[in-house]
């Protein structure tokens, strides 16, 4: 029930923050989606705080074995500082201090140097971002992880769109989140996903007149 709980109140709360929108939107894939979910507008540290509870509740939930969290640059820094911070808090985690590391985009020649900031990457490490698109930031978290001799664990994001990628005459078998599990063996962990946006259109009479539309766009690109 924890997990059902967390997962509509993320998407209520997503939409109270402007964060989760719905009308008319052209997408980064070019198709014209009834919603859309920009995890940038959680810009304020009252925001983000809850944002990292929420991300913590899942990671939580999902009962994956982590030893450490991964940010990958650029989005993926403040979310792992707030996320650590987060499970910090939890109660189930006996205080349990987690540590984090992220990326640069290029590495320092002077200092400690390198790519990578934060703690020694070890252990089980769980990837932290906002969205899965097209993969490529988990490709490269991956391997930095394995290079450095640690384990992905898994990947933790926001919301799971479950949408599949491609033209309209040639859509992909599977989403992006799916595409990722499968190449990776590992677990994707979504705080929410498009199933919880569609229970919320279904249980609130003031948002019922987005319901179809974001029925019909599920229909044609969902997973």
């Amino acid at each position: 029930m924890a997990d059902t709980s967390n997962r509509a109140e993320f998407v209520r709360f997503s939409l109270d923050q402007g964060v989760l929108r719905f009308g008319s939107f052209k997408v980064k894939s070019g198709r014209m989606s009834p919603y859309f979910f920009n995890a940038g507008l959680f810009n304020t540290g009252r925001s983000v705080g809850r944002l990292a509870q929420f991300y913590a509740q899942a990671l939580v939930d999902s009962g994956v074995e982590f030893n450490m969290l991964f940010g990958p640059a650029y989005k993926g820094i403040p979310l792992a500082a707030t996320t650590a911070a987060a499970l910090a808090q939890h109660p189930s985690l006996a205080d349990s201090d987690v540590p984090f590391a992220f990326n640069r985009k290029e590495a320092k020649d002077h200092g400690e140097g390198g790519v990578l900031v934060g703690a020694p990457l070890q252990g089980k490490v769980v990837i932290i971002d906002d969205v899965i698109t097209a993969g490529t930031s988990v490709r490269e978290s991956v391997d930095i992880i394995r290079q450095a001799g640690a384990e992905p664990a898994a990947v933790l994001i926001a919301l799971d769109r479950m949408e599949r990628a491609g033209a309209d005459d040639a859509l992909s078998a599977h989403s992006a989140v799916q595409d990722v599990a499968k190449t990776y063996g590992i677990p994707v962990v979504s705080i929410a996903s498009l199933t919880d946006i569609m229970a919320m259109l279904d249980g609130d009479a003031a948002l019922a007149e987005y319901r179809d539309a974001v029925a019909q766009y599920r229909s044609c690109y969902g997973v």
